[in-house]
């Protein structure tokens, strides 16, 4: 299998992404979303969640497709997010059809970093006009590591980001990954710059430096605290897929979060994984391989997230390159 032509989640025929930020406060939006509904399922693994309108991606809902996916910082304030993306997809005419109505169906999730060292004195929630500024910045192109969602991320010793990364497979279907990492866990082993992820990286997209030297003892290093973390990723396809399908491809990738990230899913984490299939490649593909290949797109976009964040001023935790060179 090789990356796709961007290595990011838009080598999937037909989705979009946009990002706003505000540095001041340190916090941002990350939107998904395509010209078409798409359909979508959802897995949460992580014990301290914050979400909307996950239930109605249940296979068995009335719902079977969603007008966009949005990751934002803020922990519940930033839930708000979604209001300003449904904004701007209700101007554009999208949404479920009820009479003369059109509701856009807005699947979120958020991330604790309200303890980024940003300044979190706003008066008016901002999240609803990230939202709406990451909708209408949606494009094929996008920033990654300190953009939209993992603005203000970090992770156990390092600055968290925003990142992605895609694989086509054999069938030549295309699978991509989108992820912002502010994890409780390490997304480098020990104190070595070597990833977790480092067996499926390709080529140097996160630096090249292959294997750790040797395996960690003893414990984990953490950020330990309550509801200060939570990793929360997209993944998806060009493939026809069933809700039901959708929501196996988001439990298989979860295997890539817990592959890139020590420790994950625990109990003061949210970890969240949302898949989406545009359908736009006939067929279903192979699915054992599908979750296969969006699991390690996911463990490589971790790893990315992190090798490209960037320093900025107040920072709380340095950045993978100021602690270990470029």
């Amino acid at each position: 299998m090789q990356a796709g032509p961007r290595n990011l989640i838009t080598d999937v025929q037909g989705l979009k992404v946009g990002n706003a930020e505000d540095h001041g406060i340190k916090t941002g939006v990350t939107v998904l979303t395509a010209n078409v509904p798409l359909v979508a399922g959802v897995h949460i693994m992580g014990g301290a969640p914050g979400t909307r309108e996950t239930d109605l991606l249940a296979p068995d809902k009335t719902v079977d497709s969603v007008d966009a996916l949005v990751l934002s910082g803020g922990s519940a304030f930033g839930l708000d997010a979604a209001s300003g993306v449904s904004d701007g997809l209700r101007a554009a005419g999208r949404g479920f059809e009820v009479g003369p109505f059109r509701v856009p169906i807005v699947p979120a999730a958020i991330l604790f970093d309200l303890l980024n060292g940003g300044d979190k004195g706003w008066v008016d929630n901002p999240y609803r006009a990230l939202g709406r500024q990451a909708y209408a910045a949606a494009a094929a192109d996008f920033a990654l590591g300190t953009a939209g969602a993992g603005t203000g991320a970090t992770t156990a010793g390092l600055k968290g980001g925003l990142g992605s990364a895609s694989v086509i497979m054999p069938d030549g279907a295309t699978v991509g990954a989108l992820v912002a990492v502010n994890a409780l866990g390490s997304a480098t082993v020990g104190d070595e710059a070597a990833f977790w992820a480092a067996p499926w990286e390709m080529g140097d997209e996160f630096g090249g430096r292959g294997a750790p030297r040797s395996q960690p003892k003893g414990w984990p290093a953490t950020k330990l605290g309550p509801a200060r973390n939570t990793t929360i990723a997209i993944v998806a396809t060009d493939l026809a897929l069933t809700p039901a399908q959708c929501t196996r491809m988001a439990i298989a990738a979860h295997d890539g979060m817990a592959r890139a990230l020590v420790p994950s899913h625990t109990p003061m984490d949210g970890d969240l994984v949302f898949a989406a299939a545009t359908g736009q490649r006939a067929g279903e593909g192979d699915l054992l391989m599908l979750g296969h290949a969006a699991a390690t797109c996911l463990a490589r976009a971790i790893a990315r997230a992190v090798y490209l964040a960037r320093p900025a001023a107040g920072d709380v935790m340095p950045t993978w390159t100021e602690k270990f060179g470029a």
